[in-house]
């Protein structure tokens, strides 16, 4: 594996850890809600990561869907946490 990917991991990681302390401990929902869509944005990068390691496209293709997946949900949980109703 070469240094950019190790350092890339290591780097994605530690992200993910912070953003799963903040999960736990945040001190409201949307601060909750900001870090569960940054762990969505990091685990596309971890898609697109082993896309580099493996030379598999089909990790990119994940990245995508995962990538468009999170959004959505994150749209869900924002209009949840304002209060109105889906039918806007």
């Amino acid at each position: 594996m070469s240094p950019f990917l190790q350092i890339g991991f290591g780097v994605l990681t530690v992200a993910a850890a912070m953003c799963l302390y903040r999960i736990a401990r945040g001190p409201s929902a949307p601060d909750r809600t900001v870090a569960i869509d940054i762990l969505g944005t990091l685990v596309v990068g971890f898609c697109c990561l082993m896309a580099l390691w493996t030379r598999q496209d089909y990790y990119m293709n994940i990245a995508i869907a995962w990538a468009l997946i999170s959004f959505v949900c994150t749209l869900a949980m924002a209009k949840f946490l304002e209060g109105r109703s889906y039918d806007a």
